[in-house]
């Protein structure tokens, strides 16, 4: 009898623990908390500008441990490769789309541009062949543009083609007057915009102190969006990305673009146009 209390003690403190246990799973308490890090809800989309012509800090921006978003520029000698290689890292692939500046040099726009002086016609068929020529694309955001993003005809078609194409569009805000916001939630597309500029100066210290910038920015806010570059500012950019992996990522959530607009505005790609690289 003796032994059989013992064991009808044990039986109960097991299944005492197990309520206890299964209690603090059903009310979220720390039991359930452990299994979920504080980052999964403070989350940071790097989105990396220029991609597509073999320029310096490419492969170094490709070979990240973290999820990055890759905006490749239609038409260039490493246009397909670029994307291709960028979506089988698991990276998210958007359109870099060149658009006419207020200020800058033309050779900078790149081919395919869209300019001030198009048609309505002539805007559709170069959002529609650069979608075309980048493949997996999921989005797209301007190159440049400081002029067209604040030109509501234009952005209009290019909104149109991209939401009959299933992409939703990042405004980089090149310009404070961007109609690109109200346009959007006018057409019921995400109003995704960029928050910071990684290295509008070209210095680590620089970079690493927007980087800090906008993992604060998460933290409080949720999420940020912040835009980088390869090329002049690409070594750099690509080694402070890398460097500040391990301090930031207990603290954020690095994620694609896509990754947000999903979540955040609830986008899902629904084109009504046939497509030729998804």
């Amino acid at each position: 009898m003796k032994e059989q209390r013992k064991n009808y003690r044990f039986i109960a403190g097991i299944m005492a623990l197990l309520i206890v246990i299964y209690a603090g799973i059903s009310a979220g308490g720390p039991t359930a908390a452990a299994s979920e890090s504080p980052s999964n809800h403070k989350r940071l989309a790097i989105i990396i500008d220029d991609v597509g012509n073999d320029m310096k800090g490419t492969a170094e921006i490709l070979a990240m441990p973290v999820k990055l978003t890759v905006a490749v520029m239609p038409f260039l000698p490493t246009t397909k490769k670029d994307a291709i290689a960028a979506h089988e890292k698991g990276m998210d692939v958007i359109v870099h789309m060149p658009m006419e500046p207020k200020k800058g040099r033309p050779e900078w726009l790149g081919p395919g541009a869209i300019t001030s002086n198009l048609t309505d016609e002539e805007v559709r068929s170069r959002v529609e062949k650069a979608i075309d020529d980048v493949p997996h694309a999921i989005g797209m955001n301007n190159h440049m543009g400081s002029k067209i993003t604040s030109d509501k005809r234009i952005m209009s078609i290019v909104l149109d083609v991209c939401k009959e194409r299933g992409l939703f569009f990042v405004d980089s805000r090149t310009n404070f007057r961007t109609v690109v916001g109200e346009l959007a939630i006018s057409k019921n597309m995400p109003p995704v915009g960029n928050d910071i500029f990684l290295d509008d100066q070209n210095s680590k210290q620089h970079i690493r102190k927007q980087l800090d910038m906008a993992a604060q920015r998460a933290i409080d806010k949720d999420i940020c969006v912040v835009i980088g570059h390869v090329g002049h500012s690409g070594m750099n950019t690509s080694a402070v990305i890398r460097e500040s992996v391990s301090r930031l990522q207990n603290q954020v959530q690095f994620v694609g673009i896509g990754d947000l607009v999903r979540d955040v505005w609830n986008w899902r790609a629904a084109p009504t146009l046939p497509t030729d690289n998804k």
